[in-house]
């Protein structure tokens, strides 16, 4: 498998390749000192924008991390989630350069996807009596909250700018949808309405904009290997915009990935070896 590390300009609509890639790397973070964070066989790397190539980041005793990691609000810590001792993925964070991580999470499996922007929060997904469901609790570690438990199955939740919203794709019925909530589970809101199987809203750092991956119709999960979109739409809902197809899916926008100007983002593709 080929993956190809991608940045996407708003302005240009314009798709630049970083970094090829022989091999599985997967969901893009940004840091606003100029490199990507991206995972790869249960490892971290640090990509720099201006002289791209797989940095690894020592994570302790972290070497099974999924692809749901990102950056605090103040660029100084990394959170993580990863089952190297526990039965099912667990969220911790470490300094930004590295280090011993901390566990946050007492409950497994959970999988982190978003930080306040004031640093004080985390939103996440965790399996709870046999549901996924979406859940906060305080970044440093603490009582979790469950905001929101009526669906078949939650994921992805990210945060607005302004801390107002949390936006998530939620299963109902068969469909998956976005929506947004507040974090204390009131207003919840359907921001999508069509055939597509949504997933990984992702707010961008200006709040005019949503982006998400947009599986095709009958998609069951989130799945690798299939052809799908990147889709924009404005934060207030309506009507979509496709900005590429590729083939991806599980990998592709996983986790925030915005530049911090808002006129960017990064994002992965991927093709078959030869």
């Amino acid at each position: 498998m080929i993956s190809e590390l991608c940045i996407y300009d708003l302005e240009d609509r314009r798709v630049e390749v970083l970094l090829v890639h022989e091999g599985i790397i997967e969901a893009p973070n940004w840091h606003p000192e100029g490199y990507l964070i991206v995972n790869g066989d249960g490892r971290l790397y640090r990509v720099p924008l201006q002289a791209p190539v797989l940095e690894p980041i020592d994570a302790g005793f972290a070497v099974a991390c999924n692809n749901d990691h990102g950056i605090s609000p103040d660029g100084k810590t990394l959170v993580i989630s990863d089952k190297s001792r526990t039965e099912g993925s667990c969220i911790y964070t470490l300094p930004i350069t590295g280090g011993s991580p901390l566990r946050v999470t007492e409950d497994v499996p959970s999988y982190w996807h978003g930080w306040s922007p004031d640093g004080a929060m985390l939103a996440y997904v965790g399996k709870r009596d046999g549901r996924f469901v979406l859940l906060t609790c305080p970044a440093h570690g603490g009582a979790e909250t469950c905001i929101a438990d009526t669906f078949d199955h939650v994921d992805g939740p990210d945060y607005t700018p302004d801390g107002e919203r949390i936006w998530f794709n939620g299963e109902r019925d068969g469909r998956v949808d976005l929506w947004r909530v507040r974090p204390d589970g009131q207003d919840m809101e359907r921001m999508t309405d069509d055939r597509a199987v949504n997933w990984f809203p992702h707010p961008s750092p200006d709040g005019r904009h949503i982006l998400y991956l947009a599986y095709p119709p009958g998609t069951q999960g989130h799945p690798f290997g299939l052809d799908v979109t990147l889709r924009l739409m404005s934060s207030d809902g309506g009507p979509a915009e496709e900005l590429v197809a590729l083939f991806g899916g599980q990998g592709t926008i996983n986790v925030p990935c915005w530049a911090p100007d808002g006129r960017r983002f990064a994002f992965m593709r991927f093709s078959l070896s030869d």
